[in-house]
């Protein structure tokens, strides 16, 4: 692989992003691939400062606006530290998380303008963009059910019509560019979920299956 490729995982909570990161990772490492993986909101210092700001269910009061300037702020610090550098160096970079989550959270469920989270978004990350994104597709209740009774964060615990608008964001933005993000169904098995996942990014790495 000679030049870095960057992966992103997207989804509703409890879809199985980490699952999935955690096995494409230890595939590629088991082929003797460089692999970067890391999260958002965080990845840095600052950003997991911002992280716990974020998702602290004691701000209940914090505003689709703000949230938006804060996912920002975090996603231009990890990039130009952790994401930018890894693909410089040749490395493969699995994200769980990137823009498509804030235009999904803040603007189709937040109801912030679109182009106003892209435009912030896109000062963030520059060029800096996915090469493949999987949205792993799951209704909400699902995602709530799977997630049981473990402490819900602060975007956790928005409404469930909330989280139905953001399903409907990803998959809408998914239309808009199927070139780079492919929708999967997260009640597949983990193992079937895997194999869609490796037929799309082994040939980026310049691997056969």
């Amino acid at each position: 692989m000679k030049k870095g490729v960057f992966i992103t995982l997207e989804g509703l909570d409890g879809a199985g992003k980490t699952t999935q990161i955690n096995l494409l990772a230890a595939k590629a490492q088991a082929l003797g691939i460089a692999t970067v993986t890391t999260r958002e909101p965080g990845g840095t210092a600052l950003g997991d400062a911002i992280r716990k700001i974020l998702l602290d269910p004691s701000y209940k009061e914090m505003l689709p606006l703000t949230e938006a300037f804060l996912y920002a702020a975090s996603r231009a610090q990890h990039v130009a530290e952790v994401i930018r550098p890894a693909l410089a160096a040749g490395k493969l970079v699995i994200c769980d998380r990137f823009y498509d989550s804030s235009l999904a959270y803040q603007a189709f469920g937040g109801g912030l303008a679109f182009e106003f989270v892209r435009y912030i978004n896109e000062e963030a990350v520059k060029d800096c963009k996915p090469d493949c994104t999987f949205i792993l597709d799951l209704e909400p209740r699902v995602g709530q059910a799977r997630k049981g009774q473990m402490k819900a964060d602060r975007i956790e615990q928005k409404a469930l019509a909330f989280h139905e608008r953001v399903r409907e964001g990803f998959l809408q933005l998914a239309q808009k560019q199927p070139e780079r993000i492919t929708v999967l169904d997260a009640t597949e098995s983990p193992e079937a979920i895997f194999n869609a996942i490796w037929a799309k990014v082994a040939p980026l790495l310049g691997l056969s299956r």
